[in-house]
């Protein structure tokens, strides 16, 4: 790889974990840059799972140390999506490149009007969970494994707004434990991918390298931004990549 494609993805890389952090969506933007520099479609997809969970880790420690996560409410996500991203890591290849932009584009957009219509969610002391929100939420978590073990584009923004919309969580809450569940969802993915031999471990190192200062970065500034600030960053950004995503697609 030429030097020039190497420090492009290495600034695309950490400039997206810095929002990351909050928005999530991460491999919307740098996967299709790796297909620009010239990686093959399943290494980029698995090099970048694979640098996802130095991202996971670092936007992990900071809202450990506040104590954000509710580890009793978030153990059993975590526990569905061990077995549900491995699922999604194993179908890497079924679903075309275009199909998977397709389903997370009309995704996205249903995420932001739901959001929108729970006008309450996740900020101030009105917000609640749905009717039936416990099996829902573990339905929709399993669910969203598979994908995130697949791709990742936008898991965890869908999965941030399910966690906001549907269990009733703040958003610094549901920011904070989803930042855990992809620790577990990118590393069980990229357990797989090694086995496949897929995995590009001297690009993922560096680029893992620059997610993990990124995320780190971000998580800690995220921390001291309240819950409408959070919900606003993440409803701007949700509706960008949307219409990105669906230009593309186009």
């Amino acid at each position: 790889m030429a030097t020039y494609a190497l420090v492009v993805l290495i600034i695309v890389f950490f400039l997206t974990s810095v929002i990351g952090v909050v928005t999530g969506s991460n491999s919307l933007i740098a996967v299709p840059v790796m297909f620009q520099v010239g990686i093959e479609p399943k290494v980029a997809v698995a090099t970048n799972m694979f640098a996802l969970v130095f991202m996971a880790i670092g936007g992990t420690i900071p809202f450990v140390r506040q104590k954000k996560i509710d580890y009793r409410k978030v153990s059993p996500f975590i526990v569905l999506t061990v077995i549900s991203s491995a699922i999604g890591a194993l179908l890497v290849g079924i679903i075309s490149n275009q199909g998977i932009k397709l389903i997370v584009s009309v995704a996205m957009i249903a995420v932001a009007i739901f959001t929108l219509l729970r006008r309450n969610s996740g900020v101030g002391l009105e917000h609640k969970p749905m009717r039936y929100a416990g099996p829902l939420t573990y339905v929709l978590v399993f669910l969203l494994g598979i994908y995130g073990g697949l791709f990742s584009g936008g898991y965890v923004t869908i999965l941030t707004a399910v966690c906001v919309g549907i269990y009733g969580m703040k958003y610094s809450e549901a920011i904070a434990s989803t930042k855990l569940i992809n620790v577990f969802s990118s590393s069980i993915a990229t357990a797989v991918f090694m086995w496949q031999g897929l995995v590009d471990y001297k690009l993922g190192l560096i680029l893992g390298a620059a997610m993990f200062v990124g995320a780190y970065v971000g998580a800690h500034y995220a921390t001291r931004l309240n819950d409408v600030w959070l919900r606003r960053i993440f409803l701007t950004t949700v509706f960008l990549l949307a219409i990105k995503t669906l230009y593309d697609f186009i």
